[in-house]
């Protein structure tokens, strides 16, 4: 298990450089000064593009105010990753007759995974080489494209920073940026957490001029340095203003700074509480001022009851409500070494994040859930107004280091849509297994009676090639959305789980901007969908899954 997870952490951070009681602890909340306005670090600066080949007529003005849109992680603060019917422009009956209106190659990049906004008939797509660009949704002609000094790595959120229309998004260096969303110019641009393996993989979540932004590390890799003591990074969440970046309030996971823990073989100091990364987008609950996150393992020891859990926060402080665990002494033991001892055990329990967003759902009834779902397979729900006791859980999937769920389901308030990994490798890890993996299945939210459950079609003769649906899915009235390691994204009925329309992105493209384009695996952000279009980025080699570059535009006419 251990030379497994080394394969895969291994495989994590190439992909980052290329591109059931209340907790006894709290969280620390503390205020920390930022820079101001357009303050950053003196190694970052912003290149605006000059050389499009596809640029938007100077005269297109953007829609109006009140357009349809999907302008962060899911179009609401709850995380439902659902698209009303007035938003969505989509139909059930429209679902069948989807085809490809554009496509647009992302230069210099093998992958895709930062998940795009669409604000007032514009749509925003970050790319691993660090650009971000603003398209016409209608056209994919280009408006502006700028260029950071890391890859983007969180999804986009679109929302106020002052005065301006703001374009806000982490990187993989752990940096926060906001651009002007009509210009491509830079606002400002901060490191939430100084932390040197701090990075930012859920997209910040914006609500009445703050951004609540996630911090996740890949410190688990530096532990392979032959010199370096593990672990000293702690999961958080900053609230931030989004006019100015300045911190307001931050939050480990862990109340304890690190300390040391012992020492491995070769004599390195084992520091910790650590680990306990969010990997996913917060979920805040503007009428409880709560702010809802899912957390990760324990990188060293001690065992800590925030790792694996869902926590709540107050949203005016940062302080630590209370948080539910799942996997009691997730911990990765260092001190085994890398390859482990032949006499040292594995952890008790696998890598079991929760990975994905909760989602807040208040039921006919009047009653609220947290709805979640688990790398280990299991999904829940659990009451937020009463510490995150249990209410169900279902098993979905059959979990694992890449099982389970991955990035993230979505509801329509009553159903609750949950798609599995289950990844596998073939014996001897020569590759991924196409024929085991993926699957989806809708659950009643209130009571988690499963209404229905479609497995996986299969990969057929392509290869590399896994059936594991880890791509974060959407819903609109009628119809769900899953994309595939396979390159295919179908539409799911809503009522009985059939396959209604689907689409393969792995094959090549021509592309509005004249760049070659080929899409391949789905994975991580899901479709985004307003005003008659969905869209949605395919690539993703991770894995040995198949790589790609492009963004594709769907509509029904």
């Amino acid at each position: 298990m251990q030379s497994f997870r080394a394969f895969i952490l291994i495989s994590l951070a190439m992909a980052a450089a290329t591109a059931l009681d209340a907790a006894p602890r709290g969280g620390q909340a503390a205020s920390v000064p930022q820079n101001g306005p357009g303050a950053a670090s003196p190694s970052f600066s912003t290149t605006l593009v000059t050389q499009i080949a596809d640029r938007c007529p100077a005269e297109t003005s953007p829609s109006p105010a009140n357009a349809p849109s999907w302008a962060g992680w899911s179009p609401d603060p709850d995380n439902w990753r659902y698209q009303p019917a007035h938003e969505a422009g989509i139909s059930a009956g429209d679902v069948p007759h989807l085809k490809l209106k554009w496509a647009f190659g992302i230069p210099n990049v093998k992958m895709v995974r930062s998940q795009p906004a669409i604000y007032r008939g514009r749509v925003y797509l970050g790319a691993n080489d660090g650009t971000v660009y603003a398209l016409d949704a209608a056209t994919g002609c280009t408006f502006w494209a700028t260029t950071i000094p890391k890859p983007v790595r969180s999804g986009i959120a679109i929302g106020k920073a002052g005065a301006a229309t703001a374009v806000f998004f982490g990187d993989a260096g752990g940096g926060l940026t906001a651009l002007n969303a009509a210009t491509g110019e830079l606002l400002w641009h901060v490191q939430p957490d100084a932390h040197p393996a701090a990075t930012i993989t859920g997209t910040p979540s914006y609500l009445r001029g703050r951004l609540y932004v996630p911090m996740s590390s890949a410190e688990e890799q530096f532990r392979r340095r032959p010199t370096y003591e593990c672990c000293t990074f702690r999961g958080n969440v900053v609230a931030v203003d989004a006019a100015t970046g300045k911190t307001i309030w931050k939050t480990y996971m862990a109340a304890d700074a690190p300390s040391p823990q012992g020492k491995t073989p070769d004599g390195r100091t084992i520091l910790g509480p650590s680990g306990m990364a969010i990997w996913s987008s917060p979920t805040l609950d503007a009428e409880r001022h709560r702010v809802y996150v899912g957390t990760g393992d324990n990188y060293s020891a001690p065992h800590t009851a925030t790792s694996d859990a869902v926590v709540a926060l107050d949203m005016t402080t940062g302080k630590l409500l209370w948080s539910h665990q799942f996997s009691k002494e997730d911990i990765y033991r260092i001190e085994c070494g890398n390859p482990p001892a032949a006499n040292c055990a594995p952890p008790s329990v696998p890598e079991f994040d929760l990975g994905a967003s909760p989602i807040l759902v208040k039921l006919p009834s009047g009653k609220r859930v947290l709805l979640l779902g688990q790398k280990s397979g299991l999904v829940y729900a659990v009451d937020p107004d009463d510490g995150g006791r249990l209410l169900w859980h279902q098993r979905a999937g059959a979990g694992g280091l890449l099982g389970g769920v991955q990035w993230g389901p979505a509801t329509d308030g009553s159903r609750f849509y949950v798609a599995v990994s289950d990844l596998s490798f073939l014996p001897g890890m020569r590759g991924i297994d196409p024929t085991k993996g993926g699957g989806i299945s809708a659950y009643r939210a209130d009571t988690g009676a499963l209404l229905w459950k479609t497995p996986a079609p299969g990969c057929g003769d392509r290869r590399p090639c896994s059936p594991a649906q880890s791509q974060a899915i959407s819903a609109i009235p009628g119809a769900v959305f899953s994309g595939s390691l396979d390159g295919h994204l179908r539409a799911y009925d809503e009522s009985s789980g059939k396959v209604i329309w689907d689409f393969d992105t792995a094959q090549p493209f021509q592309a509005v901007n004249g760049v070659p384009a080929k899409g391949g695996s789905l994975d991580v952000g899901g479709p985004v969908i307003a005003g008659g279009m969905m869209f949605v980025v395919s690539g993703y080699p991770g894995f040995g899954a198949m790589p790609g570059n492009v963004l594709l535009a769907f509509a029904a006419r």
